[in-house]
């Protein structure tokens, strides 16, 4: 069985390739670098796994215009394509945050998409053009809106917690009590290939997460274990934190405003749909032992 992956040299198309190598399928790796890319995608492959993208720039120095024509435009134009071709099956990978940077409660495949950043409006406007286009006999297409993906060689907050670890620094948010979702790579390759073997599972959109939520102290805590480490939380005043953050947008520093909401704020993230489209009760890997061998994975 052929599969198209688009952005296969990104930490998700890495694991994601080699998994499902290892499970004897056969990838195609797709570059949508050059003018010409799209058009010569093998038209004779069972799925498109569509990746590829301008990830979120926490730094906020990348142009609007950057995210609509990467997100949206490329997106769309392979989507035509897809529906052109013989090929049966579209995974396009969106996010969490085409439908909200701010959850109160949990958020679910219903509520109304109202995203704020370009990021999330870009990813947004790739959903409604999928969804508005009817789809041809024999056909799936499945939007995934994942969380934040962890895993080996992953890059970003999780890693600088562990460096904050590593180094014996204390974590100073410890006075910010959050819940949020996150989800193992292992989980979602896990799901995109019985999405892929299983024809009875329905085209729709479907929230990607492991099914615990953890605080980032319950982080700190995991990762020192790991690193067999002692867990050091302090409780910097709120006010002071949120000041020294406001420093960074000016800046342009990593500790910035964007870094403190995604340490701090609460992101709860349901699972059930995708598992019941799955017929399964829990995803295969838990949160806390899918996290410890992510941090081991640093260490080596």
């Amino acid at each position: 069985m052929k599969i198209i992956i688009t952005g296969a040299s990104g930490f998700v198309g890495v694991h994601l390739s080699e998994y499902l190598i290892s499970l004897d399928y056969g990838v195609k790796k797709l570059s949508l670098r050059g003018n010409n890319s799209v058009d010569n995608l093998d038209k004779s492959a069972q799925a498109i796994i569509h990746l590829a993208g301008k990830a979120h720039d926490t730094k906020n120095t990348t142009e609007a215009s950057e995210y609509f024509k990467i997100n949206s435009d490329l997106t769309s134009e392979l989507f035509d394509i897809f529906l052109s071709s013989t090929i049966s099956d579209f995974i396009y990978f969106s996010s969490v945050k085409a439908v909200a940077d701010i959850v109160d409660g949990t958020l679910t495949e219903d509520i109304v998409p109202n995203p704020k950043s370009p990021y999330g409006l870009s990813k947004l406007k790739a959903e409604e053009y999928i969804l508005s286009k009817k789809l041809p006999e024999g056909k799936r297409v499945f939007i995934i809106r994942p969380c934040m993906i962890y895993g080996p060689g992953n890059k970003g907050n999780l890693n600088l917690l562990y460096n904050l670890v590593k180094k014996g620094i204390p974590y100073p948010l410890a006075a910010f009590e959050n819940e949020r979702s996150f989800l193992s790579i292992y989980n979602l390759t896990y799901i995109v290939e019985k999405i892929i073997s299983d024809k009875t599972i329905p085209s729709g959109v479907y929230n990607v997460a492991d099914d615990e939520v953890l605080s980032t102290n319950d982080l700190v805590k995991i990762i020192a274990k790991a690193s067999h480490k002692k867990p050091r939380l302090i409780k910097v005043p709120k006010k002071a934190i949120e000041g020294l953050a406001k420093v960074g947008d000016i800046l342009k520093l990593s500790f910035n405003s964007e870094t403190l909401k995604k340490l701090t704020e609460n992101y709860r993230v349901s699972n059930k749909k995708i598992k019941e489209a799955l017929k399964i009760n829990n995803m295969p890997k838990n949160a806390t032992s899918g996290l410890e061998k992510t941090i081991k994975s640093f260490i080596k």
